[in-house]
């Protein structure tokens, strides 16, 4: 799945081999209410609207892929049971388990921020181990071949050459906007941030940590933002540089086909967006030098994978 400037592409190779691709008009919060498009404000934006578009878009891909058995996408109840479900894994995993290992070691610490660090450790030690566990399934190593093959055509895109597969194939595997990069950028500014709240009791300290997400997802955000510049400040960079390491779990070197894929739902906006004629999205990828970097979902708000790849 990319996102530019006015439209969503997702690209789905189907169970006959056929690339499918629907495009979706984008109507931002923002353009409704001003107030979102405000520093930190809008990086807590982004990320509501990249879960409940990725929802969306994973819905399609998976009715593409049972096209033959079923053909219809899941309706709005069982859409909402799955966000729901894997909300309350992710809090459980997350924010809940962490705090409970807290608890029984907190007194054991003599100062705030040092517990903090080692909760943010634990966090990011969870994160890891279930990226590995999930990458031993043959469906979720797929999904990191397409996640490799987003960022392959992201960096080919930017690099200005034309998007075809062998070009898309020579370019890195990492991206500084990719999603994996906001998860531990909020990770590690969570350590700052808590370390204000002192030691509340168990419960208070869940909600504490749930309540401060939107302010620290916000400003995750803008480092994110400020990291993709040239120009960006060391200390930004030198912040943004533990995701880079651990996009080496979430992504994959992706076959030809996913490649193709890629770049068929990357065509898709750059058309909406005018850097490529219909013509040119329908066929062979051929690009004009790049505009407005455009991103995957995960890249603009941390969900993770792009719908792309099915998840």
């Amino acid at each position: 799945m990319m996102r530019g400037r006015q439209a969503l592409g997702i690209a789905v190779r189907r169970p006959d081999g056929t690339v499918t691709v629907r495009e979706e008009r984008l109507r931002p919060w923002s353009a409704r209410w001003p107030f979102l498009k405000w520093p930190v404000v809008r990086g807590a934006t982004a990320l509501v609207e990249a879960m409940v578009i990725g929802v969306k878009a994973l819905n399609f891909s998976a009715s593409e892929q049972m096209a033959e058995e079923e053909g219809e996408e899941l309706g709005f109840k069982e859409l909402a049971v799955t966000f729901a479900v894997a909300l309350l894994l992710t809090v459980g995993l997350f924010v809940v388990l962490p705090a409970l290992i807290i608890r029984f070691i907190q007194d054991y610490v003599a100062h705030n921020v040092l517990l903090n660090f080692i909760e943010g450790a634990i966090k990011i030690t969870f994160f890891a181990l279930y990226i590995v566990a999930i990458a031993r399934l043959d469906d979720i190593k797929r999904v990191f071949q397409y996640h490799g093959a987003e960022h392959k055509a992201i960096n080919c895109y930017e690099a200005g050459l034309p998007l075809t597969v062998d070009n898309v194939r020579r370019q890195s595997i990492v991206h500084t906007r990719c999603g994996t990069n906001f998860i531990l950028i909020v990770l590690l500014l969570s350590v700052f941030v808590f370390s204000f709240f002192g030691r509340p009791p168990f419960l208070l300290r869940v909600l504490y940590h749930l309540a401060v997400l939107p302010l620290v997802a916000g400003l995750s955000y803008e480092v994110i933002r400020h990291a993709a510049r040239d120009d960006a400040f060391f200390l930004i960079k030198w912040l943004a540089t533990p995701g880079l390491w651990m996009q080496k779990l979430t992504t994959r070197a992706p076959d030809d086909s996913q490649i193709e894929v890629a770049i068929r739902a990357l065509q898709c906006v750059l058309a909406r967006d005018g850097v490529l004629t219909e013509a040119d999205a329908a066929g062979p990828a051929q690009q004009a030098a790049p505009a407005e970097e455009p991103a995957t979902e995960a890249a603009r708000a941390g969900t993770g994978a792009g719908a792309a790849h099915a998840g």
